[in-house]
């Protein structure tokens, strides 16, 4: 396998535990931070009554999210997840149009970033409810409509992280398995580029929104 096949890993010893890290998703991450970071400075800097397109496009996710959040929960909980909520589709759709750019890859085609994602949203979430239930009446839930129900309810709890972080994982690495297929079957200057486009900005975007707002609905289940 030469090295442009080869998935560049740093394996660390602590405790007896070898942990394995994915340099590739991990620069990668990093770099749909620092386009993050930037979009943020030229969104805030030098705000004025007539905004420029950055301040525009900001201000467009900020409202459009917190109304949603608001929708979903009330005005107070969005005050407190709205931020959240439009920072996790943004990081997400960046993560998920990284890949149209040569040379660059999507954080979310390694499952560890949208794992770690559904289990952050699945722990705001079960915190969420216990701060609004109180913990007897959010652990009693569990044993609805009959005690032995616990453990199914459990697992479709813990089913949620699985579904909601494969189906994340699922679209975007069979995308770019689509486009490395058709890549190699046929020479067109046309079609692996369309390809690239369509599962990077149209599947992308619809997949960090349907993730979001998962994620949103998971967490107005336990506060109602």
């Amino acid at each position: 396998m030469n090295d442009l096949g080869r998935i560049h890993q740093l394996v660390v010893s602590a405790g007896g535990l070898k942990l394995t890290f994915n340099l590739e998703a991990i620069c990668m991450t990093l770099i749909v931070v620092a386009i993050l970071l930037a979009f943020a400075v030229l969104a805030t800097r030098k705000r004025d009554f007539l905004p420029r397109p950055f301040q525009v496009l900001g201000e467009l996710f900020v409202t459009q999210f917190y109304q949603l959040t608001e929708d979903a929960l009330d005005r107070e909980m969005a005050a407190k997840y709205a931020p959240m909520i439009c920072t996790l589709f943004m990081f997400m759709l960046i993560s998920n149009w990284l890949g149209i750019i040569p040379h660059l890859e999507e954080p979310t085609k390694d499952l560890n970033t949208p794992l770690g994602l559904g289990i952050m949203g699945f722990c705001i979430a079960h915190w969420a409810g216990i701060k609004t239930k109180g913990f007897k009446n959010y652990i009693t839930e569990y044993f609805q409509p009959i005690f032995f129900m616990m453990p199914l309810n459990v697992i479709g709890e813990l089913a949620k992280i699985v579904s909601i972080s494969f189906r994340l994982f699922g679209n975007i690495m069979g995308g770019s398995i689509i486009i490395l297929v058709v890549s190699h079957l046929c020479y067109s200057l046309v079609l692996p580029p369309f390809l690239n486009a369509f599962f990077g900005l149209f599947v992308g975007t619809i997949q960090a929104f349907v993730f979001t707002m998962l994620t949103v609905v998971y967490i107005s289940v336990q506060v109602k």
